[in-house]
């Protein structure tokens, strides 16, 4: 059963990818995609809030992200690098950037298409990032 691969996770590789995919969004978010995200979002010209949601949702997200990640990847018993890329590609794209342009193409979003450019392109990297460390250090 796929649910028994948890007891064979490498738990320090998911606090590890969580912590590089937690941070990879803080740079992505508040200091190279600041202007463009607000754009997207249709409040360029205001402050968007800093609520504890804003951040604790986003983690928990992340570490669901991870922990399914790496149950996969050792149910898929992938091991090199070059399977960690097509399986990140794969999930990446397959899942994270449609669901996430999915998302977007609601009438909240002004800017559905930049929005899940700029998403989007943080969850591929992400997945990738974090499918080349749970790889590494299983």
């Amino acid at each position: 059963m796929i649910l028994n691969q948890l007891s064979n996770v490498n738990w320090l590789a998911i606090l590890v990818a969580f912590f590089v995919f937690f941070m990879l969004g803080y740079v992505w978010y508040q200091l190279l995609f600041v202007k463009a995200y607000k754009v997207a979002l249709g409040k360029e010209n205001e402050e968007l809030p800093k609520k504890s949601l804003y951040i604790i949702g986003p983690a928990v997200c992340c570490i669901m992200y991870i922990v399914t990640s790496a149950i996969l990847i050792y149910a898929l018993n992938i091991t090199s690098l070059l399977t960690a890329l097509e399986f990140a590609l794969i999930v990446g794209i397959g899942y994270l950037v449609t669901n996430t342009t999915n998302i977007a193409i609601n009438p909240n979003i002004p800017k559905p298409f930049l929005y899940s450019l700029i998403s989007g392109g943080y969850f591929l990297l992400s997945i990738i990032l974090v499918s080349f460390i749970l790889v590494l250090m299983k």
